[in-house]
């Protein structure tokens, strides 16, 4: 794994362990739908309750041209939306009860300290 993978596991990590603690399930990491119409990779797959969330990890170092939340932009929010139909569809059907949200997990890392985690929720 090349040093820029090894920064976005890491950044999904993190994204992972603050999910948790804020009472979230991990169900799947770094899903991959492989249709033709709906190719793609959810990063996190979770359970809240009863809702299924598919959170869109971005993570960057602290200073950089844009903020993590910047990235997720109109065209990847579709694309979530897409895979999390395909995620339904391989995973037993139509959405539980709670629904499906999709989340955008942002890390920031500083050069020095800790990384700071945001989550927004229901941000596509």
């Amino acid at each position: 794994m090349n040093a820029r993978g090894a920064f976005g596991r890491y950044g999904e990590e993190l994204a992972a362990r603050s999910l948790t603690a804020a009472g979230m399930t991990v169900l799947e990491r770094n899903w991959r739908c492989r249709h033709r119409e709906r190719h793609g990779e959810i990063d996190i797959v979770a359970a809240d309750g009863d809702a299924v969330v598919v959170c869109e990890v971005k993570a960057r170092t602290e200073g950089g041209p844009e903020h993590p939340m910047a990235a997720v932009t109109a065209r990847k929010a579709e694309r979530l939306r897409r895979l999390a139909e395909c995620w339904l569809a391989d995973h037993g059907g139509p959405p539980p009860p709670g629904g499906v949200r999709i989340d955008v997990v942002g890390v920031t890392l500083p050069e020095r300290g800790a990384a700071r985690v945001e989550h927004v929720r229901g941000a596509a």
